[in-house]
């Protein structure tokens, strides 16, 4: 199993140094390891997460700006996540980790999702070990990143069709398990999880969820710093967008939502992922 020496969890943030929940998240649940905070470069708040936290990474903003496709002209969104991600690899790699986890700064409690007769959802009290058995089965195999689940994933309790037969679904987001021999780079300016497991997965790439455990995460807008402002300004509609523009030949917009519906991604995946045939089937 891999321990906590072998890798560091990065947390991403910005504008909200006071408001990093998913630290205070690792330490109540049983993560001992290295704890990184990675904001960029014209973030006005470093000094105080600089007197907040440890260990603090500060990255270049422009220069990682270089390196991918944001997919757009805007200006102005200052707390866009998908730098610090694209810029992880690197400060790994400075830091002497070929593994580590990127986290965003909002989770708050990380769940056990094995269902079982009347059994709900419950914290998970050792992340050192379930972390250490995550990178184990990521080094396994040949996926660009894995994840665990969110708390969407499981709506609808027991009669959720992951709670009722949990296997490995095709999408990634929010917790990333990485390693710098694995380099790939997040896409468009929001919706980048989405952007880069569906067009990846287009190529070749393998991006997984493991629907045993998630994350609790804070209400998107209620807190403000991050992409709150963005989504303010453009709603849903644009941040789902990204992915159509980067993977047009199969992912689209729909509504979800019962009482408050709303615009979404949906990722239809016979479209997206190639499909290798048995020999059974080959033409002779």
């Amino acid at each position: 199993m891999t321990t906590q020496n072998d890798y560091c969890v990065f947390i991403l943030s910005h504008g909200r140094p006071d408001k990093v929940l998913t630290f205070a998240s690792l330490e109540k649940q049983g993560y001992t390891g290295k704890v990184v905070i990675v904001i960029d470069d014209e973030d006005s708040q470093r000094d105080k997460y600089v007197e907040n936290f440890s260990h603090v990474e500060t990255f270049n903003k422009a220069e990682v700006a270089k390196d991918f496709d944001l997919a757009d002209n805007f200006t102005g969104q200052d707390g866009v996540v998908v730098y610090a991600r694209n810029a992880c690899f690197a400060i790994a790699k400075k830091l002497g980790y070929e593994y580590f986890i990127q986290l965003d700064d909002d989770y708050q409690a990380f769940e056990y999702r094995v269902y079982e007769v009347n059994v709900t959802p419950k914290n998970i009290q050792n992340l050192d070990r379930v972390f250490g058995s995550l990178f184990a089965f990521y080094k396994s195999i040949t996926a660009s990143s894995i994840a665990i689940a969110q708390g969407g994933d499981f709506i609808g309790g027991m009669e959720n069709r992951t709670a009722k037969k949990p296997t490995l679904f095709r999408k990634c987001m929010n917790t990333f398990f990485c390693s710098t021999d694995r380099v790939f780079r997040f896409v468009g300016r929001i919706n980048e999880d989405v952007n880069t497991y569906a067009h990846g997965a287009s190529t070749g790439l393998l991006f997984f969820t493991v629907p045993f455990s998630s994350v609790v995460q804070m209400q998107t807008q209620a807190s403000s710093g991050g992409l709150t402002e963005f989504y303010l300004d453009h709603g849903t509609y644009v941040k789902s967008f990204y992915s159509v523009m980067f993977q047009p030949s199969s992912v689209t917009v729909r509504m979800m939502g019962d009482s408050h519906k709303r615009l979404h991604h949906w990722v239809k995946w016979d479209n997206t992922a190639p499909k290798i045939l048995r020999e059974q089937v080959k033409r002779k």
